[in-house]
């Protein structure tokens, strides 16, 4: 006689749940697994804003509850800013990704940054001690001080001479936005000592790195970009432990900068091919990469060590010239999409970054950033060749990791 599906605590189910499994299972069945026994195959979507409740008595003790350490509700929802059962199952997944204990989700990544420089400063320490390249909003949001935080922009290894006894976070991108980049991530959290290291992971995906394995406390995610995978979709994540998410659920009420439910369920489905598109997209972009380091109208390659689907290059002539003469790649802002996209960071991305600060963090004005996407590598290079232009005599190429020497 089969095990009734509907059962919660069935030996298959129990079993499934909690035998450890590779990313790309992981990726599949993470915040679905109690689908089946619900007789349900996809994930429902849940629309509510609120929820009926005849019990006030109860509902004030799980508010208060909430109000104490942001831990999530159990039972029945109550409103929609408190928490979402489809939005949840994203941040499940996420979390199991990372290999953290939780994630918190919101309407955008800078959403998501500044819910977590709102729950630092609130506990008095507003100082931060940040890396250079980050992405350019990120950069901008640091240093005009808009959430009264303070930063200190160091070099890896200048992290431990900069932290001070207000210094509430330490930030870092790895590889950086827009020049690829990277830091040594366990090196950094040794430096970092007891104050929490974030890291934007948001080129590399889990699917490449996992930042809270070398130390990390927080590991946040444009989840617009690889997350969500196909550009209709905006949304920010912080995976950490569970102590700081009850803090950033906290924020998040309050502030109000939540994930609709509808962007909950597509970042879902998204995650289930997250490992199948990053890696097919990380074979063609080295492959472009290889090619463009032998191309003599290519000053410079950033291609990072560990792989990834961006490509940052240097040209000798007119970057403005290569983003007008694109056809089947798509010059726009964003990235981590099934379609290539290319821009000019110091024109778009970076611009609001000012521009001495931008130049030293290795974003100059000849630098273009590929996302590379799905479509055939010889189509790619193809666009690419003709977008270049003619191929006039030019000193060899750098190497393709110098760059990152």
């Amino acid at each position: 006689m089969d095990t009734p599906l509907d059962s919660a605590s069935t030996p298959a189910y129990d079993d499934v749940r909690t035998t450890p499994r590779a990313l790309a299972t992981e990726a599949v069945h993470a915040g679905r697994d109690d689908l089946a026994r619900q007789g349900l195959h996809a994930p429902p979507i849940d629309l509510s804003t609120t929820y009926p409740s005849y019990d006030s008595r109860a509902e004030a003790a799980r508010i208060d509850a909430f109000a104490t350490d942001g831990a999530e509700l159990d039972g029945t929802p109550v409103y929609g800013r408190l928490g979402n059962p489809t939005v949840a199952r994203f941040e499940t997944a996420l979390a199991r990704l990372e290999g953290t204990e939780a994630a918190v989700a919101f309407a955008s990544g800078m959403a998501a940054l500044s819910a977590v420089l709102l729950v630092r400063s609130a506990m008095g320490l507003r100082h931060v001690v940040a890396v250079r390249p980050l992405y350019g909003c990120s950069d901008h949001l640091l240093t005009a001080g808009l959430l009264g935080t303070e930063v200190t922009w160091t070099d890896p290894a200048g992290v431990a001479d900069a932290l001070r006894p207000d210094t509430g976070l330490v930030m870092v991108e790895t590889p950086a936005n827009p020049t690829l980049a990277e830091v040594d991530l366990r090196a950094v959290a040794h430096a970092c000592g007891s104050v929490p290291l974030l890291v934007d992971n948001t080129f590399a995906t889990p699917v490449l790195q996992r930042p809270a394995e070398h130390g990390a406390r927080l590991v946040l995610h444009s989840a617009t970009k690889y997350l969500g995978g196909h550009g209709d979709v905006m949304a920010g994540v912080v995976a950490c432990d569970e102590e700081l998410a009850g803090r950033l659920r906290q924020v998040r009420f309050a502030t109000g900068g939540v994930l609709h439910p509808l962007a909950g369920y597509l970042l879902l489905r998204g995650l289930s091919t997250l490992p199948v598109r990053v890696r097919a997209a990380s074979a063609t972009a080295a492959e472009l990469a290889a090619r463009l380091a032998d191309d003599p109208r290519v000053a410079r390659v950033h291609y990072p060590s560990i792989g990834g689907a961006m490509v940052s290059f240097e040209v000798h002539g007119d970057p403005h010239a290569v983003i007008g003469g694109v056809g089947l790649i798509t010059p726009a802002v964003s990235l981590g999409s099934v379609d290539t996209l290319i821009q000019h960071p110091a024109s778009i991305s970076h611009r609001i970054v000012d521009a001495d600060d931008r130049r030293g963090a290795g974003v100059g004005d000849r630098l273009l950033r590929m996302s590379v996407g799905l479509e055939d590598v010889e189509d790619l290079w193809a666009d690419l060749d003709r977008a270049l232009g003619e191929r006039p005599g030019a000193p060899p190429v750098k190497g393709l990791h110098e760059a990152m020497s």
